[in-house]
């Protein structure tokens, strides 16, 4: 399918683009397409000109994907500083999109003084990868708060979804429809504006206090197992500062990968397996993957 030729759209196609730069490992391959829409209805024009086979990615800052080194066959759809709108709506709630970034969306609830959204600010990536995983930190979670969801179809038809459509679980939501989150509507409670942002900054700092923030990673690699914590397992088996190739486990957090500096996407997932299997060896524990992993490895 020759996209350029054959569509008409608003937004930004870019071919063979390379994806290291919009994942926070800085690796990965390239997509045989790329495509950042203008807005919502550009993005729904766009995906209703798309073949029925033609398979479709997403993603949004990219905080929790490994694309390996062969790229992404199809469209990837970034929505990396697109579909960003907030929206104060009657009462306490807010309508967000997916693009917007989840620290952006705790200080923007916060200063509208309604707050249950202050754990987003740990979080670093886009509402819409919240809404797919169920992200949470420092006791809260995404879909806690939700009372409709704003997807969109392979043929470019939005839908509006109830919480009880889906299953909720921990970093896991399933639904029975092929279709992607673009918004959310928060049902919120009233607080103090003030209060709200200090509970952000307290968290910040709570965070970047135990965890390698600055450096290139995926945020946690592993989901914690029923009560107790990836990264305690990590370090009881003594990986921590263990390395393949340029990808190393945090000597700060044994939770979270660091590219180094010149790591493959073939190291990290490596380095992800051996995390693994020392882990089972070591304890019996047999570690899940938080992070996606997705695309062609390089034979």
């Amino acid at each position: 399918m020759n996209v350029a030729e054959t569509m008409t759209y608003r937004g930004e196609l870019r071919l063979n683009e390379e994806l290291a730069s919009y994942t926070s490992w800085r690796v990965g391959g390239p997509a045989d397409r790329l495509y950042k829409p203008a807005d919502l209805q550009d993005l729904c024009d766009f995906l209703g000109q798309i073949p029925i086979d033609e398979p479709l990615t997403w993603i949004g800052l990219g905080s929790n994907l490994l694309i390996r080194d062969g790229g992404i066959r199809g469209t990837v759809i970034s929505l990396q500083g697109q579909l960003n709108e907030l929206q104060r709506l009657e009462g306490k709630r807010v309508r967000i999109e997916a693009g917007v970034s989840c620290a952006k969306a705790a200080r923007f609830c916060a200063r509208e003084g309604l707050v249950g959204l202050e754990f987003l600010a740990g979080i670093p990536g886009t509402v819409g990868g919240a809404l797919a995983m169920n992200a949470g930190a420092f006791g809260g979670e995404t879909w806690d708060r939700i009372v409709v969801v704003e997807t969109v179809d392979h043929q470019g038809s939005l839908h509006r979804r109830s919480p009880e459509e889906y299953e909720i679980d921990y970093r896991s939501v399933k639904g029975p429809q092929v279709e992607w989150f673009v918004a959310a509507e928060f049902e919120l409670e009233e607080g103090d504006a003030e209060a709200a942002l200090l509970r952000i900054k307290g968290l910040l700092e709570k965070r970047n206090a135990s965890q390698p923030i600055g450096s290139l990673s995926c945020g946690s690699v592993f989901r914690n197992p029923e009560g107790d914590y990836s990264g305690r397992l990590i370090e009881e088996a003594g990986l921590k500062g263990v390395c393949i190739g340029g990808a190393c486990v945090s000597e700060k957090h044994a939770n979270f990968i660091l590219n180094q500096g010149g790591a493959r996407a073939a190291d990290i997932e490596a380095l992800i397996l051996r995390v693994q299997e020392k882990v089972r060896e070591q304890s019996g524990v047999n570690l899940i993957p938080e992070v996606r992993i997705i695309g062609e490895a390089v034979s």
